[in-house]
């Protein structure tokens, strides 16, 4: 029997059609029946991605973190479709249409691996891979960098896993306990085992300390500059800015605090510090029970009715 969803899911179902039409025509939750996927149903993965507000405020932390490491910022900076081109040159503004488009794939990613069935999660990975190994290129000091390297996907699995569950741990209305986020952790590695990294940390300790210890090799650099805002306020009409400010904090303020320093995040006195977070916590969670129904297609086809909360 298909599970009742709430007003919320069908808001929640509304606002994300677009980018389900676009974007998620080649990846299905329907079939094979009975196909747990990589993860499946109970795991601490499923639980996590199940909440899309907090999944997109991680997807943001996590994009602007990548850009903290050269070869990233540089790679995407030459070669995404996101960035403004004219005769194949950037200039640094971005393609709206194009940056929509990147997001939408990202999302489609990273939902077909957590939740899609076994053959789509394989699938989708493999495309991945397979657009990873035609981008290289030469950062202007003459560093070279392949998009197929072994550590540097270690380095972009780490800052997905790490925001994805610094997001939940901060917004989420019922978070996992510590023991269950263990297990986040431990079964999301193999994201990135398959994927290609290399030496995968599989502990939040661990993907703590890989981040942590790459600092000697990170740095702000023009494409980072160019590529951390797309969520600032002033790409907003002006009635969203106000929320889009508070957004666009929220997400940096989940970075650690050397991150932080890099990206000259702005500080605020602990008691107002505080009080944003609880009213970004209030807004992602009166989403409670938005969950698109892609959620809920997978339930179904595992044949495990879906927990209510």
């Amino acid at each position: 029997m298909p599970h009742k969803r709430t007003v919320f899911d069908r808001a929640v179902d509304k606002s994300f059609q677009g980018i389900r039409d676009e974007f998620f025509r080649n990846v299905q939750f329907t079939e094979p029946k009975g196909d747990p996927g990589w993860f499946g149903p109970g795991s601490a993965v499923w639980y996590i991605h199940e909440h899309l507000p907090t999944v997109q405020i991680a997807m943001g932390a996590a994009a602007m973190m990548e850009t903290l490491h050269p070869d990233m910022a540089w790679m995407a900076y030459e070669h995404t479709r996101a960035i403004e081109r004219i005769n194949g040159v950037p200039t640094g503004q971005f393609d709206e249409k194009a940056m929509s488009s990147r997001s939408g794939h990202t999302l489609s990613f990273f939902f077909g691996v957590a939740m899609a069935s076994t053959p789509v999660a394989e699938r989708v990975s493999k495309t991945v891979r397979g657009m990873h190994n035609r981008i290289e290129g030469v950062r202007p000091d003459g560093h070279p960098y392949k998009a197929s390297d072994p550590d540097l996907l270690t380095w972009n699995y780490c800052t997905q896993a790490w925001a994805l569950a610094a997001s939940h741990q901060a917004f989420h209305p019922d978070p996992l306990s510590d023991d269950r986020l263990e297990e986040f952790f431990h079964d999301y590695a193999r994201m990135g085992r398959e994927l290609g990294g290399a030496n995968v940390p599989t502990t939040k300790d661990g993907v703590d300390k890989y981040l942590a210890d790459s600092l000697p090799f990170l740095a702000v650099t023009m494409p980072t500059v160019e590529l951390l805002n797309p969520t600032a306020p002033w790409r907003y009409p002006a009635w969203q800015r106000p929320l889009m400010t508070l957004v666009d904090w929220a997400i940096q303020d989940l970075h650690p605090e050397w991150a932080q320093k890099l990206m000259n995040t702005k500080q605020y006195p602990r008691p107002v510090a505080a009080a944003r977070r609880r009213a970004v916590k209030a807004l992602l969670g009166s989403f409670r029970g938005g969950k698109m129904k892609e959620v809920y297609e997978s339930y179904e086809r595992v044949g495990v009715p879906y927990p209510r909360n």
